[in-house]
């Protein structure tokens, strides 16, 4: 920022108009503003930033003081304040008028006119000014813009205003972090700080929620185990719930499992009870049927002694009728043996037909010798038979080698075949990954490009639409503008004319004896006449609104001109001078690469997956190949071995088969020869047996009826019963030999005379008990299923939480990451040890610079005593980063700045507001400060320094900068030549300019 021209008008202590040509003092890069005390330097200080900013600095900008404008100043005399300045590049000249309260136009009092504002543009192609806005909001924005600093910082850092030389030196941390973070727009840092902290928030946000879950699950794990889980006192979000939650579901399935233990134990008892309730049951139940059967066998015996005369007369009967039957076996003997005769001699003829002519009249001890001798010879082919078993077992297991001979010959031919290819598949898919991966780092890097090129495409199009949105409100601009100057002409004419004819329109007011208002006459003997074309006020007010439509058309003209221009210029920087089409068939082409680098890319995952495999294929191959080569090697020794045991057997087998096909086929030869001998030698002497059988029959049926008592046999025959009188007979003496069987077997058993001592049984109350224990089984089962259930619910409710704290883990753990680094740039945390935040570690780092920047002035006007460090130690309990120390070369030492003298507080606040300047200046995108004042301090200074401090301030137009020195200090006079001057009056201060 360059100032060149300040005109100030009815303004502070100057009631007139008085000039300040900056460019002329500038010359000489060191320039003293100085006069009495009260003459007005100061508010050559205040005009300066009333233009920028609209108010004055310091206190003076409050109360009854608000208004700037001059009491010297004459009423019709309007305060205005025009300041001339280059910054950032562009000449502007700024025009403030306060609210002004003016004498009325007609009749008496005042009126107020609105604050003015107008800021102008040097065209330096056009060689003339620009009108740019007349809005105040818009001039405060966008002279704050282009300077870059608030009101109170410009006052700060450029003007330095008596009162607050040192305030800069000696504020807090706070303080310089604001002044520091708008001069070198931190504020990007401090978005890092609350993006950080509202990615805090929001993941703390959900790990409370999945937090909450958990404890819902613990709560409901809590309702099944009751007493037996207690929940720590933790809410979501807390540090250890997911472990303090796990613990107590261990702890609650543990106690789940013990009482499960414990019912199943009670389960057991009830079981053993009830089984002892049953089985006393059931003997009371066998004791009470016990006695009622003794009863029974009681009454039974005493029926039967009385019907025991009837029972000895059929008794009688049977025992004659038993004597007559002795007779009948032996005459049922004699004729069975009879018939057996008969039949056997029938089967020894059809035995002996089924025998070879040879052996069919041989005895019955020749025929089972040749039986025997043919069941021997077949015993022997057992061992045939299992050598023909094995012999097939061998075949089948030579066609099994033979198999497998052919399988792995396949299979080495197979391996071969395919590891002959290795080197050649291995290289080719080698060379598909590779070029996969060069296409995704392809695909990265055109990533990286797309989204500039598109902004780039995208300012190319929205250049040329501006640029011909430029032409069109620059020609609108133009007519308004040329609107406004003929409205305005055309107002000042019509003004002239009304003012050339005022006397004759205040004459029309007249009336003899009423007081004239300009003379204050009572008599009027010539008033004026209104003359042709007179123009009266209403003509005038129409004409003045006619203007002020137009100038308001025209500021709005204006601004849309500007809004255009800054979105143009914005458009040109992002996309220079290059042609949209250009960009665009760039951008197409930028397309078409990154979608083909992008297709190629997608086949690095298939192309590793089947080298993989490839290589996975040729391990497999290999073992295979090698495996059968082990097998062919046992194959060989196997089939050898085969061979022999072969051609033993088949040896064996051919003695053993004799004439016949098979072994099988002799050894049916043999079972039939064996069996017909066998049948033919049993016949014959079954049939000898007959014979003989029959013989005796003869014999003993005579014998047994002599012995039974009959003369004959005849006679027994006689005395047998018929089966029908004999059967009911004998189920007469059955019926009273089993009664009585049954009585006497009843009345011995041990236990039915035991049970008839022992005392009526009770099974009602034995069945009462029995139910009861019954109960008590149902109850103790009961409980162990809800046992059982609760451990069931308690290990799905666990292993639910277990699955949403392993869930939790990840998010849980980005929380942690992300808090800590959100606790590390907010200050909060303990791995910041100096409490640092990140906006302030990056303010320390340019704070170091200015320190740095002023050291180099301070050392020169401190004679090499003082230098100025950062420091980033905490002070109390506040943060650390942006604090500032001075180092004392005579001692030493470090120490606080607030110790310095007056005089060393000067020119070290001093050197800092240069340095401050210097690396604003120095910083991209910063404002150039090129003009400086330094408002009083230079009295606390002894010759010496002052010299110093003045050399340093003379060395500052080296760099094209001028500094400006308010102070009465008689002896910077004549040190410094170049000199404005405020010299007081009754009447009010003027300027005077000297040495330029």
């Amino acid at each position: 920022m360059r100032l060149h021209r300040l005109d100030i008008t009815a303004f502070g202590p100057f009631g007139g108009t008085q000039t300040v040509d900056f460019d002329a003092l500038s010359t000489a890069g060191l320039f003293l503003l100085h006069g009495p005390t009260g003459a007005g330097k100061t508010s050559v200080l205040d005009a300066v930033c009333y233009a920028l900013y609209g108010s004055v600095p310091g206190a003076r900008q409050s109360g009854q003081n608000q208004n700037p404008r001059s009491d010297h100043a004459h009423p019709g005399t309007r305060t205005e304040v025009r300041l001339d300045l280059t910054v950032a590049g562009r000449r502007l000249e700024i025009t403030r008028q306060p609210s002004w309260e003016r004498p009325k136009l007609r009749g008496k009092g005042t009126t107020v006119d609105k604050a003015q504002t107008w800021l102008r543009e040097y065209d330096a192609p056009a060689g003339a000014w620009k009108d740019l806005s007349r809005s105040h909001q818009e001039i405060g924005a966008e002279i704050e813009q282009l300077l870059g600093m608030s009101r109170e910082q410009f006052c700060q850092v450029v003007l330095l205003p008596q009162g607050d030389f040192a305030r800069f030196l000696r504020a807090d941390a706070e303080a310089r972090g604001r002044l520091l973070g708008r001069l070198f727009d931190t504020q990007r840092f401090a978005d890092v700080e609350k993006r950080l902290a509202e990615r805090r928030r929001t993941t703390e946000a959900r790990v409370r929620e999945g937090d909450a879950a958990l404890l819902a699950d613990a709560h409901r794990m809590q309702q099944e185990a009751g007493d037996a889980m207690e929940l720590p006192e933790l809410a979501p979000g807390d540090p250890g719930l997911a472990e303090a939650v796990l613990g107590a579901a261990a702890v609650a399935r543990s106690t789940a499992r013990e009482h499960l233990t414990l019912a199943h134990c009670r389960l057991t008892a009830a079981e053993s009870a009830h089984t002892a309730a049953r089985r006393a049951l059931d003997d009371v139940r066998e004791l009470a049927r016990l006695q009622a059967r003794s009863a029974g066998a009681r009454q039974r015996a005493e029926r039967l002694r009385e019907r025991s005369g009837a029972h000895r007369g059929d008794r009688e009967r049977m025992e004659r009728a038993r004597k007559a039957e002795a007779v009948a076996p032996a005459l049922e003997l004699r004729e069975a043996a009879e018939a057996e005769h008969r039949r056997a001699a029938a089967a020894e003829a059809h035995a002996r037909g089924l025998l070879p002519g040879s052996d069919a009249g041989a005895e019955a001890g020749l025929l089972a010798v040749a039986a025997r001798r043919a069941a021997e010879e077949l015993g022997g082919l057992d061992a045939a038979r299992r050598a023909e078993r094995r012999l097939a077992e061998l075949t089948a297991e030579r066609a099994g080698l033979d198999r497998q001979e052919h399988a792995d010959e396949d299979v080495l031919r197979e391996s071969d075949a395919w590891l002959a290819d290795w080197d050649a598949t291995r290289t080719a898919l080698r060379t598909r990954v590779d070029s996969a991966q060069e296409a995704t780092t392809r695909a990265e890097q055109l990533a990286v490009q797309r989204a500039p090129a598109r902004r780039r495409l995208d300012a190319a199009r929205t250049r040329d639409r501006l640029a011909a949105d430029l032409e069109q409100a620059g020609q609108r601009a133009r007519a308004a503008r040329q609107d406004a100057a003929d409205a305005r002409a055309h107002w000042l004419d019509l003004k002239e004319q009304r003012l050339a004819g005022i006397a004759a329109e205040l004459a029309a007011q007249l009336t003899d004896g009423d007081p004239c208002a300009v003379c204050g006459a009572t008599e009027h003997p010539a008033p004026a006449r209104k003359v042709a074309g007179h123009v009266d006020r209403e003509t005038e007010d129409r004409a003045l609104a006619a203007y002020q439509r137009a100038e308001e058309l025209h500021a709005a003209d204006e601004r849309r001109l500007g809004a255009v221009r800054e979105a143009l210029a914005a458009a040109t920087a992002e996309a220079g001078d290059t042609p949209a089409d250009r960009l665009a068939a760039e951008m197409d082409q930028l397309e078409r690469e990154y979608a083909r680098a992008r297709r190629d890319a997608s086949a690095l995952h298939a192309a590793q997956e089947e080298l993989r495999h490839a290589e996975r294929e040729r391990e497999q191959r290999l073992a295979d190949r090698q495996q059968a080569a082990v097998r062919v090697a046992s194959r060989l020794t196997r089939r050898d071995t085969l061979e022999r045991e072969q051609t033993q057997l088949e040896a064996e087998l051919r003695q053993a088969r004799g004439d016949a096909e098979s072994v099988a086929a002799r050894a049916a030869q043999l079972e039939r020869r064996a069996a017909r001998l066998t049948g033919a030698a049993d016949a014959a002497r079954a049939a000898q047996d007959a014979a003989q059988r029959l013989k005796d029959a003869d014999a003993r049926l005579a014998d047994a009826a002599y012995r039974a008592g009959f003369d004959t046999p005849a006679a027994a025959v006689a005395a047998l019963l018929d089966p029908a009188a004999h059967r009911e007979l004998q189920h007469r003496l059955d019926a009273w030999q089993q009664e009585e069987a049954a009585v006497r077997a009843v009345l011995a058993e041990p236990g039915t005379a035991a049970a008839a001592e022992r005392p009526p049984a009770d099974p009602a109350a034995a069945e009462h008990t029995a139910a009861d224990a019954e109960r008590r089984l149902r109850a103790a089962g009961s409980a162990r299923d809800a046992a059982a259930r609760r451990c069931a619910e308690l290990d799905r409710l666990s292993a639910r939480a277990a699955e949403g704290v392993r869930r939790l883990a990840p998010l849980r753990a980005e929380y942690d990451r992300v808090a800590r680094l959100a606790a590390l740039t907010a200050g909060t945390s303990a791995d910041n040890e100096r409490r640092m935040r990140l906006e302030s570690y990056v303010l320390a780092a340019r704070l170091e610079q200015v320190a740095a920047a002023a050291t180099a002035r301070l050392t020169r006007m401190s004679a090499g005593r003082y230098t100025l460090v950062h420091s980033d130690d905490r002070t109390g309990r506040g943060r650390s980063g942006l604090g500032l120390h001075v180092v004392d070369a005579w001692t030493g030492r470090e120490r606080d700045t607030a110790t310095l003298s007056g005089g060393e507080t000067f020119f070290a606040s001093l050197a800092l507001a240069l340095g401050l300047a210097d690396v604003v200046t120095d910083e991209a995108g910063g404002v150039r400060l090129d003009t400086l004042f330094i408002d009083e301090g230079f009295g606390s200074l002894d010759e010496q320094t002052l010299d110093e401090v003045l050399d340093v301030l003379d060395s500052l137009r080296e760099r094209d900068r001028s500094v400006g020195i308010v102070s009465h200090v008689p002896d910077l006079r004549r040190r410094v030549h170049a000199q404005l001057e405020v010299v007081k009056g009754r009447s009010g201060s003027t300027l005077r300019q000297r040495g330029v």
